[in-house]
């Protein structure tokens, strides 16, 4: 059984057990999170898609712990004008775990 969710703006195939990277969610480490935005789920029943969700599917998750992506250099840079800008960046992201998925 999988299922197809949406968090931040991204779209995610998962099923039960799975680890997940999702943007920043506002809640704390040990937390259960639900997904309510599921697209597609597959299962017992075949394939089903919503339009645009299923309605009364939802996926539950588990929050392991809030990270930090990679850093990128944003480097901005004009020239003959002695001007330049370097910045780095480290997206924000919640480790999620895959518990259960109803539909």
């Amino acid at each position: 059984m999988y299922a197809i969710i949406e968090t931040g703006g991204k779209q995610y195939k998962v099923q039960p057990g799975d680890v997940i990277y999702v943007e920043k969610l506002a809640a704390a480490e040990g937390d259960t999170v639900t997904f309510e935005r599921v697209l597609a789920v597959s299962g017992d029943k075949g394939f089903v898609t919503g339009e645009p969700t299923v309605p009364g599917a939802k996926v539950t998750g588990k929050v392991e712990k809030h990270v930090k992506g990679q850093k990128i250099i944003v480097f901005k840079y004009k020239p003959k004008k002695n001007e330049r800008r370097k910045q780095g960046h480290r997206q924000p992201y919640t480790k999620v775990t895959i518990e259960s998925i109803e539909a």
